[in-house]
């Protein structure tokens, strides 16, 4: 990894605990009966490429996909996205917007886009053993879980949105 990507430094965080951010404004969520609340983040750089994890032992069946995990009780899915993202990629991020709800194997979760502002991939917690950054127009030659397509297809129709607005 190069010190400095897009600007920001790659370096461990500063903070133990991170949050970030203000509140971003989002649609209600409902949690379909059965099924578990979790929250996750499709991670943006300014040149378009977007962060994966791997899980651990292919946990879940996932080769690569968008880091994310179950709602703590009391908690919320903003704070639970960005958790989430630190923990299985270690980067602090920003959440920017809202970008779609998906039914999962046995969660149902809200994805937000964020961008990173701090932090390293080699911080990555136990649950990943490693962390990509992948074009947004390869996406789904690494993250091939059925799962991920819906997600896929959100994140490169805002990637492609937003670089045409730069």
């Amino acid at each position: 990894m190069p010190d400095m990507l897009n600007g920001i430094a790659v370096a461990p965080c500063a903070l133990a605990l991170p949050v970030h951010g203000d509140a971003i404004e989002e649609p209600p969520f409902f949690l379909p009966q059965g099924m578990k609340a979790a929250a996750g983040a499709v991670v943006v750089e300014d040149d378009g490429r977007v962060w994966l994890v791997s899980p651990s032992n292919g946990f879940g069946g996932y080769r690569a996909t968008f880091p994310k995990g179950r709602l703590d009780p009391g908690g919320n899915l903003q704070h639970t996205a960005v958790r989430e993202v630190f923990e299985e990629s270690g980067l602090l991020v920003r959440l920017d917007t809202f970008l779609l709800d998906v039914r999962r194997t046995q969660t149902y979760t809200r994805y937000y886009v964020g961008r990173r502002v701090e932090g390293s991939p080699a911080e990555m917690g136990w649950e990943s053993q490693a962390v990509h950054l992948v074009p947004a127009a390869r996406l789904h030659e690494i993250a091939v879980h059925p799962n991920d397509l819906a997600i896929i297809a959100a994140a490169r129709e805002r990637v492609l949105r937003d670089a045409s607005r730069k």
